[in-house]
């Protein structure tokens, strides 16, 4: 059974995935002026967790949910179940497990605009699935699809926090909560803010992270056509610009 550090663990940001390069996209929104204080900080945040937010952390759960015995069963993913998965047998599990994870694959790259971001997650979802065969080596990480580019970093997230003994909810806490962190701790960095308001900030938006965190849960008992779909087309833009740059302070 999980206990209440092992959400904590990989909710932290110094869990080694390399979630500390990354920004999400603020350290762009800076240099085009979006973002210059705190209340503008906080804007950009609350709309960070309505979209990337929400829907990392849906798939993230739908992942979890995959990972279950039967969850990937529950709803048609790739044409109809075969008469042999319906005896419960591993191989059969493993199978339509491995067709919702590819499905879940390919719907995020969809909800995924730009060429930069979808780069980034599955860089991202690299660099997570080193440390969880590391931590978890059990967990059924050869059921994800098997790509040059690696796997989306939600949906390796779902992976290790099922195996860790996570709800669906905690595990779609941890999605929403990265996306609101990375982007705040790198506002102190950037804008050179009171690190204390920053985290009172964050503090203020822990209720719309639950909300956030719970819908996402909800949302993954759809088929993976039918998870959110939030977009926010101008961090697309930031993150085509900010790959241009040839100085940096973060990689995303």
């Amino acid at each position: 059974m999980a206990t209440p550090s092992l959400l904590l663990l990989l909710a932290d940001g110094r869990f080694p995935a390399g979630a500390h390069a990354h920004s999400g996209g603020l350290e762009a929104a800076v240099a085009a002026g979006r973002v210059t204080d705190l209340a503008t900080l906080e804007a950009f945040l609350a709309g960070r967790l309505a979209t990337a937010g929400l829907v990392g952390a849906a798939f993230a759960a739908a992942a979890h949910r995959a990972a279950k015995p039967g969850g990937a069963d529950v709803v048609e993913v790739a044409g109809p179940v075969d008469v042999a998965d319906a005896d419960g047998s591993a191989a059969a599990g493993s199978a339509a497990r491995s067709r919702m994870l590819a499905q879940l694959d390919v719907e995020l790259d969809a909800r995924t605009a730009s060429p930069t971001l979808r780069t980034i997650s599955r860089r991202q979802g690299r660099a997570l699935l080193r440390a969880g065969r590391a931590i978890w080596p059990d967990a059924p990480f050869g059921d994800l699809p098997a790509t040059s580019c690696g796997v989306h970093q939600p949906l390796v997230l779902g992976l290790l926090c099922a195996a860790a003994g996570l709800s669906r909810v905690d595990t779609a806490t941890i999605a929403a909560y990265g996306t609101l962190t990375g982007a705040a701790s790198a506002g102190v960095r950037l804008l050179g803010l009171d690190p204390y308001q920053v985290q009172a900030l964050l503090v203020g938006l822990a209720d719309a992270c639950d909300r956030t965190a719970a819908d996402a849960a909800r949302a993954a008992n759809d088929p993976p056509e039918r998870l959110p779909a939030a977009a926010a087309p101008l961090a697309d833009i930031h993150a085509e610009i900010h790959a241009t740059w040839e100085v940096r302070l973060f990689a995303s």
